[in-house]
Order: structure tokens, then sequence, then C-alpha cells
């Protein structure tokens, strides 16, 4: 592993307070490896034997059943996942494919675990980064049950342009038949809920999308930080 990327793994809020020498004993099994665009990467059920971080690319967390699929997050640089499984020693509960081009360190789980019951701090790393985790998903629930898909929309809308810088016009981060997975709807729904929101001066080019009239689409989305706000 180059030392630039081994540098920027230590960095990781998950292992920059672990000792030195556990973390050395941490990477002494890790590898890098490159990966072209759409290669699965994990499978649910399959037994978790490494814990994944993505140096570069981007990679889909998703699910299926009944021969149905969903699309349940996105992986960017540089993060870990799955965290639990590797923790919990279970099975994986989603699968992950490539995105695009991407490079992934494998740190083998059974490492992991036993640093964890050596190293206090990388223990409580673990913990804090769970926990963030676990709200998320409660906030992801939240989004999903309590509001319609109009207004799942809007606030993903809103949350998107903050991400981009806060301009009007932006792009969206991926193309719109997995963002209506990403949301739980169909791909016609999604279609009808941009319609629907043209009222509120959201306009949509391809994957370009421009807000015209801030302040009515926040009126109607209404975000709430207990929602929206992903890094609390």
């Amino acid at each position: 592993m180059p030392d630039s990327e081994y540098r920027d793994i230590r960095k990781l809020d998950l292992f920059a307070q672990m000792a030195d020498g556990n973390f050395t004993s941490l990477m002494r099994g890790a590898y890098v490896q490159n990966f072209p665009a759409q290669i699965e990467l994990i499978t649910e059920g399959e037994p978790s034997d490494f814990l994944h971080i993505v140096i570069s690319g981007s990679v889909d967390l998703f699910s299926t059943w009944n021969g149905r699929e969903t699309s349940m997050a996105t992986v960017r640089p540089i993060s870990t996942f799955i965290l639990a499984a590797t923790i919990k020693d279970a099975p994986y509960l989603m699968s992950a494919r490539t995105l695009e081009k991407s490079r992934i360190a494998l740190i083998p789980s059974q490492d992991v675990r036993a640093i964890f019951d050596a190293d206090g701090n990388f223990a409580r790393a673990i913990v804090t980064e769970l926990a963030q985790c676990y709200r998320s998903v409660i906030k992801a629930q939240k989004d999903l049950k309590l509001r319609t898909s109009l207004e799942r929309l809007a606030n993903y809308l809103l949350r998107q342009q903050r991400h981009a810088g806060g301009g009007a016009a932006f792009e969206l981060d991926f193309e719109k038949r997995r963002l209506a997975s990403v949301l739980g709807m169909t791909p016609e729904n999604l279609s009808r809920a941009f319609k629907g929101l043209q009222p509120y001066g959201v306009t949509v080019t391809g994957t370009r999308i421009t807000i015209d009239s801030q302040a009515d689409l926040e009126r109607f989305a209404r975000p709430n930080p207990l929602i929206d706000d992903f890094s609390t």
C-alpha cells in the first residue's frame, strides 16, 4: 500500500486515536485492489471476511428480495463499509458494487476484532461510528415514513444543493433510476414527483437541477435537522 494511502486511512476518525503499534498490526494483513465499475464486492448473506475502505471512486450498497432491488446508500472516499457485520462476525445485510472505477482497501475482519479487544481508543471509535450509523438509519426511516414522495424528493434536492455548494443550479449525483430507488419510489413516481415540484420553482434538464424559488421550495419541504442532517 502506498504511504499516501496508508496516511489517509490513518487519518480516519475510526483509526486516528489508536496506538501506532496496533494500527501497524491491523494494516499488516490489509491490501488494496483496483476494481472497474459495476463489480460486486460483497453479497448479502455471505460471511463478513473484510472491512472495506473506499480510497477512490464510489460504491453502491444495495439489497434484493423477491426479484426486486433497492439502493440503500452510496459510500464515497475516504470511508468504510460495512463495519457492523465485521464487528459482529455476522453475514452482510447488504451487497456492494462499484459505481465507477474504484480503489478499495480490504482489512481482514478477524484482525479488526482482535485489535478492538486490545485497543480502547479503537473500540471507542468503533462504538462512535456505529452510533452515527444507527442515527443515520433512524433519520432515513423518518424520512421514508413521515414524508410523502414529493416531500422526500424536495428535501433530497435541498440536501444535494447544500452538498454542491448552495448554488441555484447543480447536478444530481447519479442517474434518476437509482435516485428513485434511494428515495423508495418507482422511476415513474419520481418523474411525477419532479413535475409536482415545478410550482415550487424546480426545473429539471437531464441530471441538472435548477431551483428558481428557494423560499417556495423550503416552505414546502420544511427541512428538519432531526431528519435531514446526517452529520449529527
